[in-house]
């Protein structure tokens, strides 16, 4: 475990002492939300810890992790999204959690505040669903909210989740039906979000980095450096630190860790990699100091722990900050004609070419992001390209935020381009840190579509996410470009036309190139700390 994490609390009664009970709770509307109750024996009143989800809270494991943080001296309600498992109401994603008519976190924070077992001070916890849920919910600003503890999270549904790099996912959501009391439902809800192909109003609806002001409680956040969703959790913390409210502003913490998406931290191999004890942290030992500091005015000193606490790959240590990002110079790293990847921009155009095939997609077989993982099965495909540094002869840190300029031509109206990060190891193992994706109709911004023109010149820019990674002497650096990775990235049909739920009738194959040196110098922009 990590030094700044104090030892195991002791319980304050056994789990088994706790009593677990479910109730549907009434909305402003009438309709009823399924919600499992944990209440510790004794007297009371306790403070409460609710979790808002769509997936099933009756697990083993899940209801065990319940009585653990209930036999702290907790309440713990952990509820269903509107029209999922048990919960009354049409399923509309997260809509009802908002700030729209509807406001199921709102409503449910006053209900659990106004019990008899209730101390009236409410927290929340929870991570990806639920950490976008606790972000609609802060927004709203129930009154008997005082902290939040969210881990891995989101804050806008277009960006982050629907509609990464403007790509659709239809095979994923389709299966959120076996989530929904109705799961026709979901088919109409998929239908309706694909009416918005681009940020529009409807989406704006559902972006809370429009609201950061109203944000007005202290809240913990938990980001994972192998995890696509950490833009969310970075965003986060910046957002609510310096422009949420007077509550808000100047009370956040951040930690960011080698971790993969989603559960306590305990893990400390990630994929191929296999990190020292330091990189275990376990979440709810921390989440209940965060608590009881907050809920209970326990003076244990976690208001003066450090505002950022971030791990550093490649040398596995621990290190703090007062804000995020830390200071880093921006440096270019320029593609090459040969595969090479330097700080200097090539003097001579070139330019390098592969293909983009809907039907036979290189493979990314993977439903979460395979962080951690050597990528050399991927970087082999024919259609893939890498371009790579000469072997380091001192070590390079990288931490902060990664983009990618691209330069590059397609013979079709509209392709995908995927950009990945690598650490190349001395033995061969390419392992992956982060990537992203850029739909090229989006290249101009999300508000608009515009097409590309075979054989155009064009610029694709997107940020591929953060990292703290040291690349060691002896190791080099590798970005990988390509145009498609399915099962990750469901395959882009090339041919500019509206994209569907169903699989498109007709696809294209798309040649595609990417420019290096000269005025077209595709580039990846890295935040390098001495």
């Amino acid at each position: 475990m990590t030094r700044w994490l104090a030892a195991a609390i002791p319980l304050l009664l056994s789990a088994e002492a706790v009593k677990e009970q479910h109730v549907m709770v009434p909305m402003r509307d009438g309709v009823k939300l399924s919600v499992y109750l944990y209440i510790p024996e004794g007297p009371g009143p306790w403070p409460v810890l609710y979790e808002q989800r769509y997936a099933s809270l009756t697990a083993q494991g899940t209801r065990q992790t319940y009585r653990r943080l209930a036999s702290h001296g907790y309440v713990v309600a952990a509820e269903n999204f509107r029209g999922t498992q048990l919960s009354e109401g049409v399923y509309n994603g997260y809509r009802a959690l908002g700030w729209g008519e509807l406001k199921d976190g709102f409503d449910t924070v006053e209900w659990l505040a106004k019990q008899p077992w209730s101390s009236g001070k409410i927290g929340t916890f929870g991570g990806s669903q639920a950490g976008y849920a606790q972000n609609f919910l802060a927004v709203t600003q129930p009154p008997h909210l005082v902290a939040q503890y969210m881990i891995d999270t989101g804050l806008s549904l277009y960006h982050e989740g629907y509609r990464i790099g403007g790509t659709t996912r239809p095979r994923r959501f389709e299966a959120m039906a076996a989530m929904c009391r109705n799961p026709a439902d979901n088919a109409r809800w998929m239908e309706e979000i694909f009416q918005h192909p681009t940020y529009d109003a409807y989406w704006k609806d559902e972006d809370c980095t429009r609201f950061f002001h109203k944000m007005n409680v202290p809240s913990y956040t938990v980001g994972s450096w192998y995890d696509f969703m950490s833009v969310g959790s970075i965003q986060s913390f910046i957002g609510r630190q310096h422009r949420g409210g007077p509550a808000s502003r100047g009370r956040q913490q951040l930690i960011l860790g080698p971790w993969l998406h989603g559960g306590n931290k305990i893990n400390s191999k990630i994929g191929d990699i296999e990190y020292p004890d330091n990189a275990k942290v376990d979440l709810y030992d921390h989440m209940i100091r965060w608590f009881d500091f907050h809920l209970k005015g326990k003076a244990n000193g976690v208001d003066r722990d450090p505002i950022v606490r971030y791990y550093v790959m490649g040398v596995n240590e621990w290190r703090t900050a007062k804000d995020w990002p830390v200071p880093a110079r921006a440096a270019s790293y320029y593609l090459g004609a040969d595969g090479g990847l330097a700080l200097d921009a090539p003097v001579r155009e070139g330019k390098t070419a592969f293909i983009a095939d809907p039907n036979r997609p290189a493979p990314i077989l993977s439903r979460s992001f395979p962080g951690g993982q050597d990528a050399r099965s991927f970087e082999q495909h024919p259609d893939v390209r890498t371009f790579t540094t000469p072997v380091l002869v001192e070590p390079v840190e990288w931490t902060g935020k990664v983009q990618a300029e691209l330069w590059v031509t397609s013979s079709a109206p509209d392709t995908d381009f995927i950009a990945r990060i690598s650490d190349v190891y001395p033995d061969g193992r390419s392992i992956l840190i982060v990537d992203s994706i850029r739909r090229a109709r989006y290249r101009h911004g999300f508000e608009r579509e515009v097409m590309m023109r075979p054989g155009q010149i064009e610029k694709v820019a997107f940020d591929l996410g953060s990292l703290s990674q040291v690349f060691q002497a002896g190791h080099r650096i590798r970005v990988t470009i390509a145009s498609t990775g399915a099962d990750f990235y469901e395959p882009n049909p090339n041919t500019g036309e509206p994209l569907t739920i169903a699989p498109a009738k007709r696809m294209l194959v798309a040649r595609n190139t990417v420019l290096h040196g000269g005025r077209h110098s595709s580039r990846i922009i890295a935040p390098v700390v001495k």
